[in-house]
């Protein structure tokens, strides 16, 4: 019994080393919950372009195609050039065509894909020459008057979540210096 209790101890001594004083065991339990995109939240692609969510229509008022095919998510196109990053764009036309050809494509990373093979896949489908399309409102059925480019990306929802970053004070400490409110949510401060 001595044998196995210096053992499980020398153990416990060797795993976990952010244990305080005095604790031998701990368990952390981590719950993933998931919640659905609201105002705020923040979103990235895979080539540097990022935003956060201005606001969220219902599908009905969202632009569509001529085949009734409606748009899941606009993005500004001033992201773009202030990023420099053409890879979204590449991924849109390409991410399309491979939907209307109903393949799936995978491409090593730092390789891409010719940009040349996108543009030979939208010729042969008979899709736009220049991956822009035809766009009509949701709510009024009017017709945009320019072309728009449409396609298919992953987005991912980063954990820069509205909910968590709110914060409000009416009352709370002060810099005993400057007599202004701390900063910060941790210190229960004001805005910075």
């Amino acid at each position: 019994m001595q044998s196995e209790y210096k053992l499980e101890i020398e153990f416990l001594k060797k795993g976990d080393v952010d244990l305080d004083p005095g604790i031998i065991r701990q368990v952390k339990v981590y719950v993933a919950t998931k919640r659905k995109l609201q105002v705020g939240d923040k979103m990235a692609g895979r080539h540097g372009n990022k935003g956060v969510v201005a606001t969220i229509v219902p599908e009905a008022d969202m632009p569509y195609l001529k085949d009734g095919t409606t748009v899941e998510m606009i993005l500004n196109p001033l992201g773009v050039p202030s990023r420099m990053n053409m890879g979204q764009l590449l991924e849109t036309h390409l991410g399309y065509a491979a939907k209307k050809e109903g393949i799936y494509i995978k491409t090593p990373v730092f390789e891409g894909f010719p940009e040349l093979k996108i543009w030979d896949m939208m010729k042969a489908q008979n899709l736009s020459e220049n991956g822009k399309f035809v766009l009509y409102d949701g709510r009024t059925g009017d017709r945009f008057d320019n072309r728009v480019v449409v396609g298919y990306i992953y987005m991912l929802k980063l954990s820069h979540l509205v909910a968590d970053k709110i914060h409000a004070r009416a009352i709370g400490p002060y810099s005993l210096v400057t007599q202004q409110p701390l900063g910060g949510k941790a210190q229960m401060g004001g805005q910075r």
